[in-house]
């Protein structure tokens, strides 16, 4: 009986594994092209919600920060 949770969790973990992989694009933007459209969670610290610009907000996109210029690095882990 101890084998089918630990069955359901491995199963669980694969599921959002694949679903992440699926959702994600095969190819890189392309040099000067633009960056995918993404939405973020708005922090829960009020001064991070001013400093971005996003107060009264759930959720963000790259767009909506207040600034002239918002650097993006992107790690290749593999």
């Amino acid at each position: 009986m101890r084998i089918l949770p630990k069955f359901l969790a491995i199963l669980a973990g694969c599921f959002f594994i694949f679903a992440g992989l699926a959702g994600a694009d095969s190819q890189p933007p392309a040099e000067g092209g633009q960056f995918p459209e993404m939405s973020f969670a708005v922090p829960k610290n009020p001064q991070f919600q001013q400093y971005l610009g996003v107060s009264g907000k759930t959720t963000f996109t790259i767009p909506e920060i207040a600034a002239e210029v918002v650097l993006i690095e992107i790690f290749s882990m593999y």
